[in-house]
């Protein structure tokens, strides 16, 4: 007997092959990536046994690393993917500042719209990682220290950067807002970028705090995760996620919201439908860079006029790769994005038999 599958699962199954196919030949495509970077610093560690004067782990170090985060993650991801990132944004001329930028350039990504402010510290995130030695050899998070700066970010220094980016948008084909409320977006910044990206007929992805969502009127998607979308949900006095997404979608004009849920899956909320997509990983290891993976799926995907179902669908994939990775050490690039639709089409196909 012939293995058919259920038309909606068919239906799946050709939408990851589409995407695959899409990934595959991704054109050197420019991407305006407007936003914050972080300086990633992870140690790595034994914790075998308690501090003798107070009931904390004491970790033997092992390893340490350092990576670009936050705007700098979404531009390797988007540089990995083969898409042209110009990014914008602002480092502090300090060491950690030096060593972000050094980081960005041994992936070839351009400086030049990252502007440094001599007298101003770079925003470090230091995550500490702990196993027991000789027994799991998987660690956890046990301590993340954030170093920033105190004051506010100069205006001049946004404004400057907000007129650097409108000069990059004639050229661009997605604009990216990753904007952890640090400085780098602000409020009339984003609102000269989205407008100029509307009249240039250009996709808008926003990534915002749920803080500055008055950065994101008339974006075409904005990232939510499922935790953001429930504290909504509970401040509007909304009875269902779908009510508040769609108040959401009203009151800022988006075309979309995504909704990340981790081992939970995907959501995309329009004005008018819903659609879920379930998580198939067995196990979920860690979420660090989720937001950042989904900014550069959907940015990936609408550069090349997908659908808004077909970008969440690439978005989703993308996260799974994030989620199956090792402690906030994935960056995105074909072929593991390639290997996740892949495997979630063969998931599909095994499940419908």
């Amino acid at each position: 007997m012939a293995w058919v599958l259920d038309e909606m699962v068919q239906a799946e199954v050709d939408r990851l092959k589409r995407l695959r196919a899409m990934v595959d030949g991704l054109p050197s495509t420019n991407i305006t990536l407007v936003g914050d970077v972080i300086l990633d610093r992870y140690v790595h560690g034994w914790a075998n046994r308690l501090n003798a004067t107070a009931p904390v782990p004491a970790i033997k170090v092992i390893a340490t690393d350092e990576s670009a985060g936050a705007a700098a993650h979404v531009a390797r991801g988007l540089s990995s993917l083969g898409l042209n990132p110009f990014l914008f944004s602002i480092i502090g001329g300090d060491e950690a500042g030096r060593s972000l930028a050094n980081l960005l350039q041994d992936e070839n990504i351009s400086m030049d719209g990252v502007r440094v402010v001599a007298n101003r510290d770079t925003i470090v995130k230091t995550r500490v990682y702990g196993a027991r030695e000789s027994l799991i050899d998987r660690s956890q998070l046990l301590l993340q220290i954030d170093e920033e700066p105190q004051s506010e970010m100069p205006l001049d220094v946004s404004q400057r950067l907000t007129i650097s980016a409108l000069e990059s948008l004639s050229g661009a084909s997605a604009l990216v807002l990753s904007d952890y409320n640090k400085g780098a977006v602000t409020d009339e910044g984003a609102a000269t970028l989205i407008a100029q990206a509307k009249k240039n007929k250009i996709p808008v992805i926003c990534d915002p705090k749920l803080t500055g969502l008055n950065r994101t009127k008339d974006a075409t998607c904005v990232l939510f995760e499922v935790r953001g979308l429930e504290l909504t949900r509970r401040r509007l006095g909304h009875e269902s996620s779908t009510e508040t997404a769609q108040h959401l979608i009203s009151t800022y004009s988006w075309d979309a919201l995504v909704v990340l849920g981790g081992s939970q899956g995907l959501w995309l909320y329009t004005a008018d439908a819903e659609h879920h997509i379930p998580c198939m990983l067995d196990d979920a290891r860690q979420m660090i860079g989720l937001h950042d993976a989904a900014a550069v799926a959907m940015a990936a995907a609408l550069s090349q006029s997908a659908t808004l179902h077909d970008a969440a669908t690439l978005a989703h994939a993308a996260c799974e790769t994030i989620l199956s990775a090792e402690e906030g050490r994935e960056v995105l690039d074909r072929r593991t994005l390639s290997a996740s639709l892949d495997e979630r089409a063969w998931q599909m196909q095994v499940s419908d038999r």
